[in-house]
């Protein structure tokens, strides 16, 4: 290898330079000659040469095999022995040392530059393998799965960190040991052991698959689901000399696989549940539609008799029945107003600007003349400055129209019923507030039932006008419907329902 830079230690500066001429000859550099063990270190450690010619016998406390030690181990530099001895004690601490080669003196020059080329390559490829093995080995460590390998007689020879991890098992502890007591694995479902795929690669030289629901049971006896592949490892001649197996930690991925499962589940039960009720609501239709026919048509023969001349008691049950008819066909119309709330099938809400000084004197302009009959006062309190509300007003008329229903069927001949709005800016969004009260109180104990579908306070319909038991329900969802709230507080005589709103 022309203009390899060689290292000559030599203590006779005869032979030394006569080392040196014949190495210029042959093409190398020759750039320093040391007497000594320790100038020949530190020298190797100034000049880095590519090979040390070291004789054995030197000037000072150490001798030439202390320095080769030293410089190969410390500069991982190459060796080669010129020595006059060839006893076999010398040559025995020089075998220690991993020399290149080791010339008895005199030698042949073809024999020095023989020695000196073979050296050179051997140790080139000898680094370059060192290289190719850290970068394996940093390889094998930095990748995410566990791997294990085996000669042929199943024995681990390598783990890296995430196999270590794993299994449980150190790599000094586990190497020298049969691959199916580090290796430990069986079946997820039956506990039965698995054979090592190990043992059919080398059987056969082929790649090995785990099959499905595997697991590995570390040292410490837990278990991880894995899956992994094992293949055989080859030499030039296509001869197997072992195993190599990798695998991976799954627990991830099958709870991601169970959470997708659940999600589909989920999904088909939602379907499910759509279709189921739209056949109720498809019923529900049907039936309403076959109550309400038969009512309307007995509200329609007995209004024909009335009109007709007949007995004062027949007008009067006449007017009886007609009262169920009507009372029927509002617990109709309330069932099905609930229905369609609770199954989001109400029809889609329309927000327009409600102009509340002049929109809500026309809500409540029905009932003056019922508080008056019931010696009621209903009083409606509106700032001036109050601004448009976007909302539906169907949805909200129906909200009031039930709250100030309610407020006269409870309030005493008398009582006061109150309807008030505030708008307060201070919040974002800004909120209307609507607010009826009425001069009636609602036991505390019964608060908490109020918004329950078919409830009705106990002894409290003075008027008895009766009712469904179903306005607060619906209030209650289309308060909802609107993205509002509703509260409702009863003390001191009084009972407040408040019902905050936003602008859609």
């Amino acid at each position: 290898m022309a203009n390899a830079k060689i290292l000559v230690v030599e203590d006779e500066a005869i032979v030394a330079k006569d080392l040196q001429y014949r190495l210029i000859k042959f093409g190398y550099t020759v750039p320093f000659i040391a007497s000594s063990g320790e100038e020949a270190i530190n020298k190797a450690v100034e000049i880095s040469p590519d090979l040390v010619l070291m004789d054995i016998r030197l000037k000072g406390s150490m001798d030439g095999i202390e320095a080769a030690q030293q410089i190969y181990k410390r500069l991982d530099i190459p060796v080669i022995y010129l020595t006059a001895y060839a006893d076999e004690n010398t040559l025995e601490r020089a075998k220690i040392t991993e020399p290149f080669a080791y010339l008895i003196k005199p030698f042949k020059e073809r024999e020095l530059q023989t020695n000196i080329e073979i050296t050179l390559t051997k140790h080139g490829l000898e680094r370059q393998l060192k290289v190719n093995k850290k970068w394996l080995d940093a390889l094998l460590k930095s990748i995410s799965d566990g791997v294990i390998a085996s000669d042929m007689q199943e024995l681990i020879t390598f783990m890296n960190p995430v196999a270590e991890n794993l299994t449980g098992w150190k790599q000094q502890e586990a190497c020298g040991r049969n691959s199916s007591e580090i290796f430990n694995i069986a079946n997820a479902e039956t506990h039965k052991s698995i054979e090592s795929p190990i043992v059919k690669v080398l059987q056969d030289g082929i790649i090995v698959s785990l099959p499905a629901e595997t697991i590995l049971i570390t040292k410490q006896g837990e278990e991880i689901p894995i899956d992994d592949s094992a293949a055989p490892i080859k030499d030039d001649q296509d001869n197997i000399t072992g195993a190599v197996l990798v695998f991976r930690d799954i627990t991830e991925r099958k709870r991601a696989i169970e959470a997708r499962q659940k999600q589909i589940e989920q999904e088909q039960l939602v379907v499910q549940w759509q279709e189921i009720n739209q056949l109720k609501n498809d019923f529900l239709n049907l039936v309403s539609h076959e109550l309400r026919s038969p009512l309307t048509n007995i509200k329609l023969m007995i209004q024909m008799i009335q009109l007709s001349p007949g007995t004062e008691e027949a007008q009067r049950y006449l007017e009886l029945m007609e009262g169920e008819c009507d009372r029927e066909l509002e617990l109709i119309n309330d069932l099905l107003d609930l229905q369609r709330l609770e199954s989001s099938s109400y029809p889609v809400i329309t927000p327009d600007a409600l102009l509340l000084q002049q929109w809500l004197p026309w809500v409540i302009e029905p009932f003056q003349i019922r508080v008056q009959e019931h010696q009621q006062t209903l009083q409606l309190n509106l700032p001036s400055n109050l601004l448009p509300l976007f909302s539906d007003g169907i949805s909200l008329e129906r909200i009031l129209v039930e709250l100030l229903n309610n407020a006269c069927k409870y309030t005493p001949a008398g009582g006061e019923i109150a309807l008030s709005v505030r708008y307060n800016s201070l919040e974002a969004p800004a909120k209307t507030i609507i607010i009826v009260s009425n001069s009636a109180e609602i036991p505390v104990t019964e608060l908490p039932r109020i918004f329950e579908k078919f409830y009705r306070l106990p002894n409290a319909d003075i008027w008895n006008q009766g009712g469904s038991g179903l306005g607060l329900s619906i209030v209650e969802k289309l308060v909802k419907q609107l993205q509002g709230s509703i509260q409702v507080e009863s003390g001191n005589g009084w009972t407040t329902f408040t019902v905050i709103l936003t602008d859609l």
